[in-house]
This record gives structure tokens, C-alpha cells and sequence, in this order.
């Protein structure tokens, strides 16, 4: 009899550990929810007075005046992308090489040290790197800059306007404190971690299917191309968009780099670009009250910005990974 009733005490408690472990799975999702919801309540209350003034406005205005209302975020929201489309362009191909190579190519003893090292480099302070910007880097890109406006200049996001175009060598300030030595920065930040989710997709590719291609005469790049890179296509989307994601509002290494204006820069390579992370920190210690709900403002578009673009990246690696599993 004794016998009988401990298979049935021991389903019993199974069952009872599998209901805690779902309520506290779910009561975590909910009260991440929860708090986005009263972060995005709370900067919607204290930007309120501020576009109450501003209206439709406030998008659409390019200079930063609060206490005589007329401020808006158009040219900083423009600046905060391009930095982050910039920042990608260049952290993507890194960071899809290094996690192929680790997984891929790396020899068995050197895979751990190197997973380590790229896992330390995303602990590494804003603050560094953007010292490592503004006293090395930037020296070293401005030939560079220099360079693509010489070649590519007929392009008008590569054009500097205050250079001239005959001549572009005879000035090097017009190309220091630009979007692009930013982006570069902000691209070297957020490497590390798209190179992390790349890495573990990478590494999860079914063995079955590796030694498959390869015994169907598949060279190793064929079989990456083959299996690996469509497996990971999921994991390639989701690094994106998360280091997208911080791009977005990355802060202190952008407030140091950048010499702030106050109007559309479309122009990457030329001095002058903002970033709504950089506004904030650079106003806020003098913000008036007007001037602080104008700020929660600006960061209430931010965090609805980013969350655009993370229900997006979900939404994109849902599909892939119904695709793949199909």
C-alpha cells in the first residue's frame, strides 16, 4: 500500500512545485510590466506642463529654449538616430565575425579565454570609453573622416558644408565631435553584447545538421552559410535591436564625445550632433521647472522610442524562429 502512495505523493508534489514555478514566472513578467508602466506613467505626468506649452510642436521644433517655449526634440531625436544607425553599421559586421570565430573557428582551448574577454568588455564603464573617444580615437578617425569626404563627398551625408569641397584637408576641427566618431564609440559599447547572443545562437546549431552538410561534402564556410546562419538568424536580429536598443540611450560616452547643436545635422562627418540621453545630461543640473518637465518629455519620447524598437525586434525573431522551425 505504501508503495503505491509514493509514486502518487511524489506526482503530487511535482505538480504542486510546477503551479510555484509558474506563479513566479508570471508574477515576474507582471511586475516588469508593471514597472515600465509606472516609469512611463511617471514621465508622462512630469512632462505634462511641458507639452501642454509645446503641443504638436515640441516634435517638430528644432531649437531648445524652454523658459521662453520655444524647445523640441526634432533635431535631437535625428541626432540620436543617426549616432545609432551609425553605432550599428559598425557593430554588427564586428561583432557577427567575432561571434562566428569564437564559435566556429576558435580552437577548443582558446573558446573559453575568448568568451571571457568579450563578456569583461561589456562590463567596462560609459566613462572609459569615452575618454578612450575623445583623447585617442578621435585623432585617429579625423583622417579618416577627412578621407570619406574627399571620396564621398558628393553624397550628402558624407558632405562637410563648412569645408570646402576642392579642399576638404585644410580644416580638421570642422571633423572632430561629429556623429560618426561617436557612433564609433558607442559601436565599440555595444559589440560585446551583440557579439554574446550572436555566440550562444551560434553554438546551439544542431550538431545533426553541422556534421550533415559537411558529410555531404560542405566546405565549413558552406556549412555556416548552410545551417549555422540561418539557425541563428533569430539571435543575429535579437543582438541587433538590443544593442540598438542601448545605442539609443546610451549617455555619458555621447555627452563627451559630441559638441551639442541645437538644429538637424544630417551630416555625419561634420562637427555638431546631439542626442536626447545628451540633452538630459547636459541641462538637467540647471533646468528651470518648465525646463525639467521639457526634459521628461524629451525622455518620455526616448522610452517610447525604445520600446518601438524592442516590440519590433520581438516581434522579427518570432517570425524567424517559426520560419526556422517550419
Amino acid at each position: 500500500m505504501e508503495e503505491t502512495m509514493r509514486p502518487r505523493r511524489l506526482a503530487t508534489r511535482r505538480e504542486h512545485a510546477d503551479r510555484v514555478f509558474r506563479g513566479a514566472i508570471r508574477s515576474g513578467g507582471a511586475l516588469v510590466l508593471l514597472i515600465m508602466l509606472f516609469v512611463g506613467v511617471f514621465l508622462l505626468l512630469r512632462a505634462k506642463d511641458a507639452l501642454g506649452i509645446a503641443g504638436i510642436r515640441f516634435f517638430t521644433t528644432q531649437a531648445w529654449e524652454p523658459d521662453s517655449g520655444n524647445f523640441g526634440i526634432a533635431a535631437v531625436i535625428i541626432g540620436t538616430s543617426l549616432i545609432a544607425l551609425v553605432a550599428v553599421t559598425f557593430a554588427v559586421p564586428l561583432a557577427l565575425g567575432t561571434a562566428l570565430y569564437i564559435s566556429e573557428y576558435a580552437p577548443l582551448r582558446m573558446r573559453a579565454s575568448l568568451t571571457t574577454l568579450v563578456d569583461l568588455m561589456a562590463a567596462v564603464p560609459s566613462v572609459v570609453f569615452g575618454l578612450w573617444g575623445v583623447f585617442y580615437l578621435q585623432d585617429k578617425v579625423v583622417p579618416v573622416a577627412q578621407w570619406i569626404s574627399t571620396v564621398l563627398g558628393w553624397i550628402p551625408v558624407f558632405n562637410v558644408p563648412s569645408v570646402d569641397p576642392r579642399d576638404p584637408l585644410t580644416s580638421t576641427t570642422a571633423y572632430t565631435s561629429s556623429t560618426f566618431i561617436a557612433g564609433l564609440v558607442v559601436a565599440m559599447m555595444i559589440t560585446p553584447i551583440m557579439t554574446s547572443i550572436m555566440r550562444e545562437v551560434f553554438m546551439q546549431a544542431p550538431l545533426g545538421e553541422r556534421e550533415g552538410a559537411l558529410a555531404l561534402g560542405s566546405t565549413r564556410w558552406g556549412m555556416i552559410r548552410s545551417v549555422v546562419l540561418p539557425y541563428g538568424a533569430g539571435g543575429i536580429i535579437g543582438g541587433t535591436m538590443l544593442g540598438l536598443g542601448r545605442a539609443l540611450g546610451e549617455t555619458i560616452a555621447v555627452y563627451m564625445i559630441i559638441s551639442p547643436v541645437f538644429e538637424i545635422q544630417p551630416h555625419i562627418l561634420q562637427n555638431g550632433a546631439n542626442s536626447v540621453s545628451a540633452l538630459i545630461a547636459l541641462r538637467y543640473g540647471e533646468a528651470t521647472p518648465i525646463g525639467m518637465s521639457a526634459l521628461m518629455a524629451a525622455g518620455l519620447a526616448l522610452f517610447l522610442m525604445t520600446l518601438a524598437v524592442n516590440f519590433a525586434a520581438s516581434i522579427i525573431v518570432s517570425r524567424s524562429r517559426s520560419g526556422a522551425d517550419s
